[in-house]
């Protein structure tokens, strides 16, 4: 189907309509300046005091926009005896921003923090040869780099703060006052004041008993037990001791003190037998009778 002649207009106009009604959004800008991020890449900002010349910015930058020129002086000794030092001495330091790709190179390259980023964008020239900005302009844009932003909360400490606040406090020791002695007139009041006896019955009702110590387990307290108890690991005297009761106690075999053995009983025992000591013996059957020796 081909389409209606002024379908078109029709459409754009419908849309200038719409439009026509409404609030404008567009920023007045310059009486209105714009709200940039901070980290808005606009120049680039020059600390020349950080500034050691290491020509490592130089270097590194790929469009071989920056410029340094400087020479060397002779330091003298700091102390007696010292050698001389040479430093290099700030010249020149220069960007053409008609060549920068603001690629942050030469920021993230530099060692001692001498370069930021400044979201400053107003340096537009009539000539291109005026992009060029010194050391000078470029240290006025130094000012317009924001703050950092903060550290989280459990963030270490940067290592310039802490190193910072400890001279600080070595220098607040340093010059503090030495402490002061305590008045003369307060040492000879407490010289003064009366101590109380030892006897006093008061001071000791005040002053709380220390406290016994609890024994351990398995032990009685030096209280519970009677002085005539002995202590564990001693034996009384009246109770023997081991050994002692070993070598008192009678074995199966020995008879008791008071008590005859079997074998004693019957030595003391006569056998009917056997005559006794006083009475003669019974002549034997073989043997012939003291009256019958001669009749035979």
């Amino acid at each position: 189907m081909a389409p209606i002649p002024g379908s078109g207009l029709a459409k754009g106009l419908a849309v200038t309509l719409r439009t026509m009604t409404k609030k404008s959004v567009t920023a007045q800008y310059p009486d209105a300046q714009p709200d940039l991020p901070p980290r808005t890449r606009g120049v680039i900002g020059l600390f020349e005091e950080n500034c050691t010349v290491c020509m490592l910015c130089a270097r590194e930058c790929p469009d071989w926009c920056i410029y340094i020129d400087s020479h060397k002086e002779t330091v003298p000794p700091a102390a007696p005896g010292g050698r001389e030092r040479s430093r290099n001495v700030l010249d020149r330091f220069a960007i053409d921003f008609s060549l920068c790709m603001y690629c942050g190179i030469c920021i993230e390259v530099c060692p001692f923090d001498a370069l930021f980023w400044s979201p400053e964008f107003e340096y537009a020239e009539t000539d291109i040869r005026e992009l060029t900005h010194e050391r000078d302009k470029l240290r006025e844009w130094m000012w317009t780099v924001p703050a950092p932003p903060a550290l989280d909360p459990g963030a270490e400490e940067p290592k310039e703060l802490a190193t910072a606040r400890k001279t600080a406090d070595k220098l607040a020791a340093q010059q503090a006052p030495p402490a002061t002695e305590p008045h003369a007139d307060e040492q000879a009041r407490a010289a003064e004041q009366p101590t109380r006896p030892q006897g006093d019955s008061k001071q000791q009702t005040d002053q709380p008993k220390p406290a016994e110590p609890k024994p351990r387990l398995g032990e009685s307290s030096p209280d519970q037990s009677s002085p005539d108890e002995p202590r564990r690991g001693e034996s009384s005297p009246d109770e023997p001791s081991p050994d002692q009761s070993r070598r008192e106690q009678p074995s199966p075999d020995e008879p008791s003190q008071g008590e005859s053995s079997p074998d004693q009983s019957r030595r003391g025992q006569s056998n009917p037998d056997e005559p006794s000591p006083g009475q003669p013996s019974p002549p034997s059957p073989d043997q012939p009778a003291p009256g019958q020796e001669g009749q035979g």
